[in-house]
């Protein structure tokens, strides 16, 4: 898929109606999305257009609205550009992980299975599995008890 057409489809994503048309067009995109997604209206990926495979989003995982991924952050064509730091990387949402509404991801992280990120927050590094956080940037605030035994680690 060209570029251009990877820019449009993912303009479109923001809007469509139904969370299965959603995650299929950002299959289309080159974005790794797992079964039984739900992504909310207005997700935001701030990627280079050439970017293929920065978001790997598992099975199970629930992006509520409003959520930004930042693959490529950069000044662009600023002055500051060669004094500023270019920032550019993969994303990885693990299984059954959750992202509240307006959550901002920034590139290099990992959001650990079964990890919830809440409301507002902004992720600067990688969440531990079954953890809770929040704030900006997100710290630990919590642990997600589950019967099958998954846990926080530290």
């Amino acid at each position: 898929m060209r570029a251009t057409a990877k820019t449009v489809l993912k303009l479109l994503v923001r809007q469509m109606p139904f969370r299965q048309l959603r995650s299929a067009m950002l299959r289309l995109c080159g974005y790794a999305v797992g079964k039984c997604v739900y992504l909310g209206e207005e997700l935001i990926i701030i990627d280079e257009p050439s970017d293929w495979g920065m978001v790997d989003i598992g099975d199970r995982v629930a992006v509520s609205p409003r959520v930004t991924l930042v693959v490529s952050s950069r000044p662009n064509h600023s002055r500051i550009a060669p004094y500023a730091p270019v920032r550019h990387g993969r994303i990885v949402i693990e299984n059954d992980a959750w992202l509240g509404t307006g959550v901002v991801v920034l590139p290099n992280v990992t959001i650990g299975e079964g990890a919830i990120v809440g409301a507002n927050s902004v992720v600067i590094k990688d969440v531990t599995p079954y953890s809770i956080v929040a704030g900006s940037p997100a710290r630990v605030i919590g642990e997600v008890r589950v019967p099958w035994g998954g846990r926080a680690t530290s």
